[in-house]
């Protein structure tokens, strides 16, 4: 090449003409999840992928109350519109059945992404059937239910001391079910404002669902054979109706169901109206900053205590899963393939996300990074789902119906809803045809 020719280029080079083309229009994946702060967080950490590839990400946020109806209602009639979904646990049995899902199998395999990630977040994220090694999703945001508490309270020497005259023990984080009992009995203060504890009583989408599951779990019941579809003989137990009953004494040692579901209850808290709150740690997290909650300083959590017969908790956050109907599914999985690389999945804690990642959930930067995180930690070891079948909002909506009617009523008892639940359940799998002859 004639020495003319280069200086052109050099010329061009440093007048910037030969830059790196622009991002194309169709260089562009949008992602689907619910309308919270986590999905400005991920709107955030994709930055980076668009500097390193030059494909920009969006983020699009749908309300909680229609983010499931902006996916597989709406996803027919404009199946282009998303090329990632971030859908919770519980999605993946119908978004496979109705194709709208993409297989990962093969691809989480040959990168390893099923031994990078906690096994719990893997099945409880990714995996469907369960049991069976197909992997549907990448573990995007691990979460479970666990509890933020008043320290200011807890460590009061004179709350310590009049506690340990009435029940015998000292006053501490409660390591059983019935030491929380006790401590909400003891600061359950309705005349002064004050209630011990606040889980949910309102049928909110899942929200008693995921709070008295755990329960029966914990006292030795179940909600059902995951693998058989059996429930009668299983929910209808008195072991699951001890579960139950517990919820229910917990929860009358609250403000009752005035307090409908995950926000509102860190409001009750931030307001100084109970001493303990459960909730999803995605939210919890909200009570970590002062300029949200004046007693962040003074509070703490902890993960769900044991019962008598297991320690569990119920299993949150989502997963990410490849739209089937994406024109863009090479660009899509750059980004997953990006989003799992540990420097991001750190960078993800850092503003705010939950990884699934085991090194960095069991790394001493996540533990220091947030006062919620190791309690997080402990409880992604301990998870367990409801029903992740196509059939799961039917399951659902009656599981919220009973136990709804069973936390407000005082004629109503565990024996007769769960009766009645796994009544209804087994008739539902029967017509979707999970019994064979």
């Amino acid at each position: 090449m004639r020495k003319s020719c280069w200086l052109i280029i050099l010329l061009m080079l440093a007048s910037g003409c030969m830059r790196e083309p622009s991002p194309r229009k169709e260089d562009v994946i949008t992602i689907l999840w619910a309308q919270w702060p986590l999905a400005d967080a991920l709107q955030r950490l994709s930055e980076g992928f668009t500097r390193e590839t030059g494909i920009r990400v969006v983020v699009r946020q749908e309300p909680w109350g229609s983010f499931f109806d902006a996916f597989f209602r709406r996803v027919h009639g404009d199946s282009l519109q998303y090329d990632l979904v971030a859908g919770d646990s519980q999605w993946r049995g119908l978004g496979v059945r109705e194709g709208l899902y993409t297989e990962l199998t093969n691809w989480i395999k040959h990168n390893g992404v099923d031994r990078q990630m906690a096994s719990a977040a893997m099945t409880g994220y990714a995996e469907y059937p369960i049991g069976s090694g197909r992997y549907w999703a990448v573990p995007l945001m691990g979460d479970a239910l666990g509890f933020a508490y008043r320290k200011d309270l807890f460590e009061s020497p004179e709350e310590k001391a009049a506690f340990a005259a009435r029940y015998g023990y000292g006053l501490a984080v409660p390591n059983t079910w019935e030491q929380l009992r006790d401590i909400a009995d003891f600061f359950n203060r309705p005349q002064s404002g004050l209630y011990g504890v606040t889980v949910w009583g309102r049928p909110v989408y899942d929200s008693i669902a995921m709070g008295a599951e755990a329960f029966i779990w914990a006292y030795g019941g179940d909600i059902g054979d995951q693998r058989s579809y059996h429930v009668k003989g299983i929910l209808d137990t008195s072991a699951s109706n001890r579960g139950l009953e517990m919820y229910k004494k917990i929860h009358d040692l609250g403000p009752g169901d005035t307090i409908p579901s995950y926000l509102e209850v860190n409001d009750a808290f931030k307001q100084g109206k109970v001493a303990m709150v459960m909730n999803f740690f995605s939210f919890l997290s909200e009570l970590a900053d002062p300029n949200s909650n004046p007693y962040a300083g003074t509070t703490g959590y902890f993960a769900f205590p044991a019962g008598p017969k297991a320690r569990v908790t119920s299993l949150g956050g989502q997963g990410l899963s490849l739209v089937s109907a994406s024109q863009k599914k090479e660009q899509s999985l750059r980004f997953l393939s990006w989003f799992v690389r540990k420097d991001v999945q750190q960078e993800w804690v850092r503003l705010g996300g939950f990884s699934c990642d085991r090194s960095v959930l069991g790394s001493p930067e996540l533990l220091a990074a947030k006062p919620y995180h190791a309690a997080l930690s402990e409880s992604m070891q301990m998870m367990r789902d409801f029903w992740v079948v196509p059939e799961y909002v039917s399951l659902l909506d009656i599981a919220q119906k009973h136990w709804y009617r069973y936390l407000s009523s005082a004629q109503l008892t565990a024996g007769q809803v769960n009766a009645a639940i796994a009544k209804e359940w087994e008739q539902i799998f029967e017509m979707a045809g999970y019994y064979k002859e």
